[in-house]
């Protein structure tokens, strides 16, 4: 949010007009005016997100994970061919480009490619299937979760021109291959995906996660909650220090407002390492941290998920945890795992859609993993193979 309100200073002129638009109607806003602003907020080349503003080189490896990527791409291959020749022209990106950088966690965003809201019975099932396919079991029921609860705030509204359960798009870069480089994504309110696969190695990041509300306690999705793990294991950490320990952890004891520093259009966010270092914990705390950090790199299907979790723990002495607020039972909070190669946000905010009271409360959530020092959409990966393969 800091980093979209330093992009809006650059784009006032049509920032006003797309406020004015956006109250006569909001969708011709975001479908007019938006690109414009986007456009503004992604002029800066893509860099990633650093600690202080310099990559840290040499993370990131072409290499054999063992772990076979024939499940994603079989997946993708069938949810293009279930498209018509319009739909697929509209999904089919070059591997490079700029679209990956174009989602945007809020619902006026403009949406490229093809949306659930648009797809016959057969072509849905191809798109879920695309997402169990990359997904575990899990993260693939947070999402459609996450959608789930997004139709209830569409009730709650009875607004579904803007909101609503099939209101997310399907983008994919590259064609399917074994050997080169390709991806997909997903984007939509509260949920967005990016996958980028290179031989049987996946990144999966930037991945957003987030609701307003956090569960729906009536009408047709009634008992549909997530991300209640996240909030707990967080608690289990943070409460499992001693007053040392929290007293290095805790960089903020007053949460005031939104903390989160990677969500849209701040690919090149520069957020420093704070809070206290895992590499410190006991192995009592280690085994939370340890558990916490998993309930994340968990979201990508099995055994890719055990890769991507033994590079953050090869990195683990380098780790830092934050937060920010209490640590009460019923506390409101943001926390952090940061590491040269994950960064996670977990992030309670302000209401927006529903009425409330001011500031952050548990009934708005947002959580943000990234690939920091240029690994964000496998583009550091991307890189390597193109030294080694010209185009």
């Amino acid at each position: 949010m800091r980093r979209l309100l330093k992009w809006i200073g650059r784009g006032m002129a049509a920032l006003v007009v797309l406020v004015g638009l956006a109250v006569w109607n909001p969708i011709v806003a975001s479908r007019v005016l938006w690109p414009a602003v986007e456009g503004a907020m992604l002029e800066e080349p893509f860099v990633g997100v650093t600690a202080d503003g310099e990559v840290e080189s040499g993370l990131f490896h072409i290499r054999a994970t063992g772990v076979s990527t024939e499940p994603i791409r079989d997946a993708a291959a069938a949810f293009l061919a279930s498209l018509t020749p319009e739909q697929r022209g509209r999904t089919l990106f070059a591997v490079d480009d700029p679209e990956w950088r174009r989602w945007s966690n809020i619902h006026l965003a403009a949406r490229q490619g093809v949306g659930l809201i648009e797809m016959d019975e057969a072509q849905t099932a191809a798109a879920f299937g695309l997402m169990a396919a990359t997904l575990s079991t899990r993260g693939f029921e947070t999402s459609r979760d996450i959608m789930r609860l997004e139709g209830h705030l569409a009730d709650l509204l009875d607004d579904h021109d803007e909101y609503g359960e099939r209101r997310y798009w399907f983008t994919v870069m590259g064609e399917p291959s074994d050997s080169s480089p390709w991806g997909w994504q997903l984007d939509g309110h509260h949920l967005v995906v990016n996958c980028f696969v290179l031989g049987d190695q996946v990144v999966l990041t930037p991945t957003f996660m987030g609701s307003e509300p956090m569960r729906a306690d009536t009408g047709r999705f009634a008992g549909t909650a997530i991300l209640e793990e996240e909030l707990a294991a967080g608690l289990a950490l943070i409460n499992a220090l001693d007053d040392g320990q929290r007293a290095v952890a805790v960089i903020d004891p007053n949460k005031a407002r939104s903390n989160n520093h990677a969500e849209q259009f701040s690919d090149n966010a520069v957020v420093p390492y704070e809070g206290i270092r895992l590499g410190e914990l006991d192995d009592a705390q280690r085994e939370l941290a340890l558990a916490l950090v998993g309930l994340y790199t968990g979201n990508l299907r099995d055994g890719h998920a055990a890769v991507r979790l033994s590079e953050v723990e090869r990195h683990w002495d380098d780790t830092y945890f934050a937060w920010i607020g209490d640590t009460g039972p019923d506390a409101v909070f943001y926390y952090r795992i940061h590491s040269p190669v994950i960064m996670i946000e977990y992030d309670h905010q302000g209401p927006v859609a529903l009425d409330g009271p001011r500031g952050p409360s548990r009934n708005h959530v947002h959580t943000v993993v990234r690939t920091p020092n240029g690994n964000d959409y496998g583009k550091d990966l991307l890189r390597q193979h193109l030294l080694g393969h010209p185009h």
